[in-house]
């Protein structure tokens, strides 16, 4: 069984792990309330944001970062069904700082599992790699929600907030969130030991 999986199926550590699982137990009620209470799309912005609360579990984040990682990503779901986007100033700019760092986080940890890029903080670990590489990952990462957000207003629906300078600011706010990521990733020790092999 590989690393990934014993991660994923290895019991929580502690309150915090308990309820960094309640969150993603959360974010599962959350699709099926906003199936029922709100429109189809609002459930499936929900459904789109289960896999990545998957994935702390999947990295053996510590608890801590599991759990800010796991409100994070279920804010901005829920905060897109309630238009907080546009109805609240710079709350647009506040979610793309926090879930861009976090995500990139992700991202670079499943690429470090994945030996393409080096692993961060341990022995002989250079630090610079989190730090310059995490705010490139948050840039794609920050690309790519916004050709999602074009997409889902193209295609799905007219009432994704989607302009010029709303795509710039957030993919620059975006790059910021990643970049800070990337300081916690070079000097914090972000995952538990992994579970040993059976």
């Amino acid at each position: 069984m590989s690393t990934l999986a014993r991660n994923f199926l290895r019991p929580p550590r502690g309150a915090l792990g308990v309820a960094a699982d309640g969150v993603r137990a959360l974010g599962l009620v959350s699709i099926v309330a906003a199936g029922v209470l709100y429109e189809p799309t609002d459930a499936g912005i929900l459904a789109f944001t289960l896999p990545g609360l998957m994935i702390p579990r999947f990295l053996a984040l510590r608890p801590t970062a599991d759990l800010v990682f796991g409100l994070v990503l279920l804010t901005a779901a829920w905060s897109n069904v309630y238009d907080l986007y546009t109805t609240l100033a710079a709350w647009d700019l506040v979610v793309h700082f926090l879930a861009t760092g976090v995500l990139s986080v992700a991202v670079y940890l499943l690429l470090g599992h994945a030996g393409v890029l080096p692993r961060p903080v341990g022995p002989g670990r250079p630090r610079r790699a989190p730090l310059v590489l995490t705010p490139v990952l948050g840039l794609a990462i920050s690309a790519l929600w916004e050709m999602v957000e074009w997409a889902g207003r193209e295609f799905i629906t007219d009432t994704i907030f989607v302009t010029y300078a709303d795509t710039i600011g957030d993919m620059a706010i975006g790059a910021v969130g990643a970049a800070v990521a990337g300081v916690a990733l070079a000097f914090l020790r972000l995952e538990d030991d992994p579970p040993p092999a059976t």
